[in-house]
């Protein structure tokens, strides 16, 4: 079993910098914006199904996460990397669901009440905050990685997994309790 990397690409933090954070901004101005637009579209589906389609995907991220979380501590790098990459692609799939999902079904209201609506706000609340910021830091993480520059890699990552991992937990979560909901 192959457990060591070679870097993936040449380092160059300023334009990778630049980069991120382009990409960071573009990506969370698009979320805003199009969170205030509805199209009103016959899909011929139900576009809740986007929702669903979204928690599976964050539930993927999730294991893919921890999986290659236990992978790195048995210092299997080359199948660490594999499944980090894939969490990459698949929140990637995700961020355009997420987006069909707000343009094409609108905002859903959550119905419940008492201790269970102060629960989901709070969960909600935290997620849309970290879900706000988590993306320039996955991305620094990963550019890290696949330059080689593993002690830096490890250091940021340190705070990333357990976010980027809460965030993906708590859309699953934000997805169970807001879904009976959906008309």
């Amino acid at each position: 079993m192959n457990r060591t990397l070679q870097p993936s690409f040449k380092k160059n933090d300023k334009l990778a910098y630049q980069w991120i954070g382009v990409l960071s901004f573009v990506v969370f101005i698009t979320i805003v914006l199009l969170s205030r637009v509805t199209l009103k579209v016959n899909l011929g589906f139900n576009p809740h199904v986007f929702a669903t389609i979204n928690a599976i995907i964050n539930s993927t991220v999730s294991l893919l996460l921890i999986a290659a979380y236990i992978l790195i501590r048995k210092k299997n790098y080359v199948a660490h990397k594999k499944l980090m990459l894939a969490a990459i692609v698949l929140s990637s799939v995700f961020l355009v669901s997420y987006i069909a999902h707000h343009l094409f079904a609108g905002e859903t209201k959550f119905g419940g009440s008492g201790n269970i609506r102060y629960f989901y706000f709070s969960i909600l609340a935290t997620h849309i905050i970290l879900a706000a910021i988590i993306l320039p830091f996955i991305l620094l993480t990963a550019y890290r990685s696949l330059t080689g520059d593993y002690a830096k890699h490890k250091k940021i990552a340190r705070f990333t997994f357990p976010l980027w991992l809460y965030v993906s937990v708590t859309g699953v979560l934000v997805y169970l309790l807001i879904s009976p909901y959906y008309h």
